[in-house]
């Protein structure tokens, strides 16, 4: 699920009903008069959205050709040098089968990290099981280690407006003396009556301070 964060600022409050007729009845009274225990408040409600959102798709595959190696070592010889050693080394090892015919090796030193990139697809499957391999280069032995390579391919991004059809956003709270708890339970019961177009509420927040952050699961 998707966590949006909406900022709920002072003296403004947020109420999510379990019936969105409710929420939607509400918001088309707009103006509302709130006995708040001293006085009595007219608060605003208005159509409660989230800011633009994106949708997509992600699709995760692990590459039939290709693998990762890491750990490589650092060795005072050519880059070219290492590639060619690589290439050699999956070409055909005596721990696996062998991937074949390579296509391309990409090598960064600095990382001590590269791409191996066979010619025949299915060949990095060979080297699932296992993800240490023995290597050896300027007459030493390491151990470099090997994990597939993942492809990432985005689909359907489109972005959206995000609007909760089941939450209200009540603004112009004035400030009393009251503590914020109470303030917002003299919200609640308000806003629970039938009478005054109200129901049942899931979850209240109200802010008479500062800011908060309100995060809304999609």
């Amino acid at each position: 699920a998707t966590k949006t964060p909406f900022r709920l600022n002072q003296n403004q409050a947020l109420l999510t009903f379990e019936d969105e007729e409710v929420a939607q009845r509400l918001t088309k009274m707009s103006k509302h008069c709130v006995n708040l225990d001293s006085r009595t408040a007219n608060v605003t409600v208005k159509p409660f959205e989230l800011d633009m959102g994106f949708q997509f798709e992600l699709h995760v595959t692990i590459s039939g050709k290709k693998i990762n190696v890491s750990d490589i070592p650092e060795l005072p010889i050519s880059e070219d040098w290492m590639r060619d050693k690589l290439e050699l080394h999956f070409y055909k090892t005596e721990q696996a089968e062998g991937g074949g015919e390579i296509e391309k090796v990409t090598y960064n030193k600095g990382s001590g990290t590269g791409v191996v990139t066979f010619l025949k697809p299915g060949a990095s499957y060979n080297f699932v099981r296992c993800t240490k391999y023995p290597f050896c280069a300027e007459e030493r032995w390491f151990i470099i280690s090997v994990s597939p390579h993942f492809d990432f391919h985005l689909r359907k991004f489109q972005p959206h407006c995000r609007v909760s059809k089941k939450t209200i956003l009540l603004k112009g709270v004035p400030e009393v003396e009251e503590d914020e708890e109470s303030v917002q339970d003299m919200i609640e019961i308000h806003f629970q009556k039938p009478s005054n177009g109200g129901g049942e509420i899931e979850k209240i927040k109200y802010i008479s301070r500062g800011a908060a952050y309100v995060c809304f699961e999609e």
